[in-house]
């Protein structure tokens, strides 16, 4: 089903107390959701360097399962040409950047959690969920200074997908958790316990908000996120992401020079301390760091900081890392940044998803804006809508 027009309806409840969950991300998706990158003070040279790696994920998603990228009106005529491939459609959507994972609907579904067969994961409904969005800070370390159109997008997927939506009334990006879709979910201390995120809300109240709109009965919390992750405030898909139930893969380096190092090894003694809903010890992956990265003055130059976005500089660290990867239907694509580290990051996520294609793409375009592949796709999983 291509999406069409729509308005999604919005319900009074929780997805917790109508039995709805967020699914792992390795179930069966219905298609995935990208934006188009235009922001000429995020992404240099007007945007083209970051246009073409996008096309080139979504090219490799939709070889796997249908992809729609969603595009200002103004940038249609020049985005066509670029996603002109089988599997990719485009819907007009208008936007203040392009970080789906962000600013799209967290999507949830209905049923067991046990259904496995692709009969019963049919017959599961699908909903949304619409978080307030504030630009990763709003006047306090936001990324920039009106988001009017990103605070929207959400609501405007699900108008188009044909599902209904439940407001969360919480600031919160989809790339500060992961969840396994058994119970658990993970997240940083760094980002939702920043006071410009909630500064109303306690930790408790941020945990049962997490319960009621995740459908998750458990939160493990990190401490902070990647080295050089400003932009978000320590995201935990840059750091950790579930990859199989009671597993995980983490972002890690043994060079203790480098300030990651003990980011990483406060986050491995947290995993291997924590027990999952289901009352697991969680088997962690360690995966290495590219590089470390840093912005050349050719990555910044062309940049153009006139609309009140945060200024990046020549020599700043990259937040870049193999665990922003995405799960399509039977492959796994995964950021490389041309460096000798990108062949060590295939063999792992070789190693751990043997049943699917690892096809690696080269998003270090990404990269310069603050974020990567998981940051840029949003999965809606197999369901009914409007259920």
């Amino acid at each position: 089903m291509a999406p069409g027009e729509g308005s999604s309806g919005c319900l009074g409840s929780t997805p917790l107390l109508d039995g709805y969950h967020v699914p792992a991300e390795w179930e069966t998706h219905e298609r995935t959701w990208m934006l188009w990158p235009v922001r000429p003070d995020t992404w240099k040279e007007s945007a083209r360097p970051a246009q073409l790696a996008f096309a080139a994920v979504a090219k490799a998603i939709a070889r796997f399962e249908p992809v729609t990228v969603g595009v200002p009106s103004s940038q249609l005529q020049s985005a066509q040409p670029l996603l002109d491939a089988t599997g990719i459609g485009i819907a007009v959507i208008e936007q203040d950047d392009a970080w789906i994972r962000d600013t799209g609907p967290t999507f949830v579904v209905g049923g067991t959690r046990s259904e496995s067969s692709e009969r019963q994961r049919g017959m599961r409904n699908v909903r949304g969920v619409d978080w307030s969005f504030n630009a990763w800070g709003g006047e306090f370390g936001g990324c920039f200074s009106n988001w009017d159109k990103d605070d929207a997008i959400a609501s405007t997927v699900l108008g188009l997908v044909g599902a209904d939506r439940y407001k969360a009334n919480m600031v919160l990006e989809g790339g500060s958790v992961h969840v396994d879709g058994e119970g658990t979910v993970i997240t940083t201390e760094e980002c939702l316990l920043n006071p410009n995120r909630n500064p109303t809300f306690t930790k408790s109240e941020i945990e049962k908000h997490l319960r009621d709109y995740l459908g998750v009965k458990l939160v493990l919390w990190l401490g902070q996120g990647v080295t050089g992750d400003v932009d978000t405030d320590g995201h935990v898909d840059n750091l950790v992401a579930f990859v199989h139930p009671g597993e995980v893969v983490l972002h890690w380096t043994d060079n203790t020079e480098d300030p990651q190092h003990a980011v990483s090894l406060d986050a491995l003694r947290r995993l291997e301390a924590f027990i999952d809903a289901r009352g697991r010890q969680l088997k962690v992956h360690k995966c290495p760091l590219p590089g470390p990265l840093h912005t050349t003055e050719e990555d910044v130059s062309s940049l153009e900081h006139t609309l009140g976005s945060r200024e990046r500089a020549q020599g700043d660290r990259l937040a870049a890392s193999y665990v922003n990867f995405y799960l399509a239907n039977g492959a796994v694509i995964l950021p490389g940044y041309g460096v000798p580290e990108d062949e060590a990051a295939v063999r792992l996520f070789k190693a751990i998803y043997p049943e699917r294609e690892v096809i690696q793409v080269d998003t270090r375009a990404v990269a310069l804006g603050g974020g990567n592949i998981h940051c840029i796709t949003q999965q809606q999983p197999v369901g009914a809508t409007r259920g």
